[in-house]
């Protein structure tokens, strides 16, 4: 039995959990307030913070730290990368820290995880206990003909929810009694950001940027906009570059038709005979059947599954609108929600196994 140390930081949590095998033992959420947040300048100046209150949650849990078998951490914005699980070394420590991709709150949990399997190596002197990340949204596998634009000053980049695309994708496969490896899928994550990747035989060669506004409009994401009339707005001197980033991304989608992020809230306006409400939610879920379509086509019809999965996978109305849409393609099977820290913790076990190789960034 291996013991399993799962770290997720947020922007305002850090989630943990430990699992013995693939059995979920102990989890929580610890919260931090914005005022402990602000007293630190970048986001990986909060290292220490977030690492002992871990370690005291931990403690106050009755789990011994040393017990650990590997500290897997929710994998930050690195350079692109296949899909897998790979060790913290110098490198990828080196760039957590600098942040030249973007500073996000995932990037600390390489660092602590490499911090806590440390100190555990330390004390039984000897370097068993592995720290690890697990498919960062930075995993890279598209085929080269994906990242043409149609202009050579814009290259499409790989930016998705690959943890939660390839757990989903595994699952399916397992109860197919098949390997990912083996299988064609479309795989749409729905959630405040949707990403619909066409992974084919366990690689996702197209995805949509679902950070930056590519695919279909999300609960608060635009998705791809007019670039004409995008242009025009950047230059009509209304709006701050800050401004236009905000339309694109948290003040987009469902926000800025509804002013609201809650998919749910909306379908309860629609059931309740907000027509608005009702064709606006049609409207993302056609643009999701569309985005659905195309990466049929980039599979070139040889689709054994369309999944759709995160939190507004939940909505009954959503998936049969969708499936209505694509259902002519493949068959339609909703993964409803999402549970990082079951994928983080699976793809550590996985290493056990010798199902997954740990890779060197």
């Amino acid at each position: 039995m291996y013991r399993i140390l799962a770290i997720n930081p947020g922007s305002t949590s850090t989630k943990i959990a430990v699992f013995e095998d693939t059995k979920e033992i102990f989890i929580t959420t610890l919260r931090h307030s914005s005022e402990e947040i602000q007293g630190f300048e970048r986001i990986t100046d909060q290292f220490e913070f977030r690492k002992d209150i871990i370690i005291n949650e931990l403690k106050n849990a009755n789990i011994d730290v040393y017990s650990l078998d590997i500290i897997v951490g929710r994998g930050g914005l690195v350079k692109p990368i296949p899909s897998g699980v790979y060790e913290v070394n110098d490198a990828l420590k080196h760039d957590l820290i600098e942040s030249k991709l973007g500073e996000h709150a995932s990037n600390l949990g390489g660092l602590i995880a490499a911090d806590i399997a440390n100190e555990i190596n330390k004390h039984h002197n000897n370097d068993k206990v592995k720290a690890v990340i697990v498919d960062p949204v930075v995993v890279d596998e598209m085929q080269d003909i994906a990242r043409v634009s149609g202009h050579p000053l814009f290259e499409r980049v790989s930016i998705f929810h690959a943890l939660n695309q390839k757990a989903i994708g595994r699952e399916h496969a397992k109860k197919l009694n098949q390997k990912y490896e083996d299988l064609n899928l479309i795989i749409a994550h729905l959630g405040g950001g949707i990403s619909v990747g066409a992974h084919q035989k366990g690689k996702v060669i197209d995805v949509n940027n679902a950070l930056d506004g590519e695919g279909p409009f999300s609960p608060e994401r635009s998705g791809t906009l007019p670039t004409g009339q995008l242009s025009k707005l950047c230059f009509s001197g209304k709006y701050t570059q800050k401004e236009i980033k905000e339309i694109i991304k948290g003040k987009g989608g469902l926000v800025g038709h509804l002013g609201t992020n809650n998919t749910q809230e909306v379908g309860n306006w629609a059931k309740e005979g907000n027509e608005k409400a009702q064709f606006i939610l049609d409207a993302m879920c056609y643009q999701i059947g569309k985005e659905i379509g195309s990466a049929a086509a980039v599979l070139k019809g040889k689709v054994d599954g369309i999944l759709i999965t995160g939190g507004i996978a939940h909505s009954k109305d959503v998936v049969k609108y969708i499936a209505e849409m694509v259902g002519f393609i493949a068959p339609v099977v909703a993964y409803p929600g999402e549970d990082e820290m079951a994928a983080l913790a699976l793809n550590a076990y996985f290493v056990f196994t010798g199902e997954l190789p740990i890779q060197t960034y």
